[in-house]
């Protein structure tokens, strides 16, 4: 062979041939970078692009801060949106899932970092995701300092993507959530805005069973499909129970996420109370379609759903509470109070009245 004339069959493989295309994660870093600076906020030091990020607790105005950290995802709703293509919300499932566990703590939401694992890149559908994580954390006060976009070819079929978030907060030590919470307080719920992002395992299931497509007019929700319906994110619940907590008006909260109210109310509850719902409460169209279309029992709806009440609040000052949820624009129930209870029970929560799904 000729000196000059290069080898080319000894030239060895590229990233790029094994499945991983850098200039994809560099573009999609590019896209996002004035949707994560427009998050930014009061202690955040640097910004994207660094190893790691630096926040500052004592500019951010905190003395003798306790930190509290979260880490979530948004399940099997991921599949829903991959199927329908609409990626702009899940972004702000992730938020919301991480940062309405950090404020029932008592905690202010500072900073939050993202996971995006996928088989190929797809910049644009990525770009969207990220953009509704960014929104998420501008809408809770709360900065996006950082993430890692994965691509690793093998591991996610065609189109399909996964994600994770992680986020830190911070209170003040003695000003941690629950406080003292005592027989006679209120528990006062605020709605969610739909399935939020527990129990879509089942919803999928019952979707299949009933024949709808996510394409189809949800029955449920007019003026919508059937997908765009069921991706309605989560609500975020930050500003509202900060503000509350800030004027001493909550002795605790706790997020109705997985396990519903049964399995997320008692876990806020000290010994020796028990909570009891006595208060009756209108789900929203979505929950008596998929307790209708799947025959899914009322426990079972109760135990896999938030069924229409996203976050509670724990108060010795209902009245209070009430008003300014309104002035705020919320629309709370009163769903029951605190009561003694054996040190040792078994039921820390009793419902002496379900909702009716038929009706919802």
């Amino acid at each position: 062979m000729n000196a000059s004339t290069p080898d080319t069959s000894s030239q060895g493989l590229t990233y790029r041939e094994a499945g991983v295309d850098i200039e994809a994660g560099d573009a999609l870093v590019e896209a996002i970078k004035p949707a994560a600076k427009a998050t930014t906020r009061t202690g955040v030091m640097g910004g994207l692009g660094g190893f790691g990020a630096l926040f500052d607790l004592k500019a951010a105005g905190f003395s003798d801060p306790v930190l509290v950290s979260c880490t979530d995802g948004v399940g099997t709703k991921l599949n829903l949106a991959i199927d329908s293509g609409l990626h702009d919300t899940v972004g702000i499932d992730l938020v919301a899932m991480c940062v309405n566990d950090l404020v029932v703590q008592g905690a202010e939401p500072l900073f939050f970092l993202d996971y995006f694992a996928t088989g190929k890149l797809a910049v644009e559908d990525a770009s969207k995701v990220v953009r509704g994580i960014a929104e998420g954390c501008r809408l809770s006060g709360c900065a996006l300092v950082g993430g890692e976009t994965a691509e690793m070819p093998g591991m996610y079929a065609p189109g399909h993507y996964d994600l994770a978030g992680f986020s830190v907060g911070a209170a003040e030590r003695g000003k941690l959530l629950p406080g003292t919470i005592r027989p006679g307080d209120a528990l006062i719920g605020l709605t969610s805005s739909g399935v939020h992002s527990n129990g879509f395992s089942l919803v999928r299931r019952i979707l299949e069973k009933s024949g709808l497509t996510l394409n189809d007019a949800a029955p449920f929700a007019p003026g919508q499909t059937v997908g765009e319906a069921l991706m309605t994110p989560t609500r975020l619940y930050v500003s509202q129970v900060l503000a509350l907590h800030r004027e001493g008006l909550l002795s605790g909260a706790a997020h109705i996420t997985g396990g519903g109210l049964p399995g997320n109310l008692p876990r806020v509850l000290p010994n020796g109370t028990k909570a009891v719902i006595d208060g009756p409460w209108t789900p929203a169209p979505v929950f008596g379609w998929l307790a209708t279309a799947g025959g899914v029992s009322t426990e079972e709806m109760l135990r896999v759903f938030n069924c229409g009440i996203g976050m509670v609040l724990i108060t010795p000052k209902p009245d209070l509470v009430m008003a300014r949820l309104s002035e705020m624009g919320e629309t709370p129930v009163v769903l029951g109070q605190i009561e003694a209870a054996e040190s040792d029970t078994a039921a820390p929560l009793e419902m002496t009245i379900s909702p009716d799904f038929r009706h919802a």
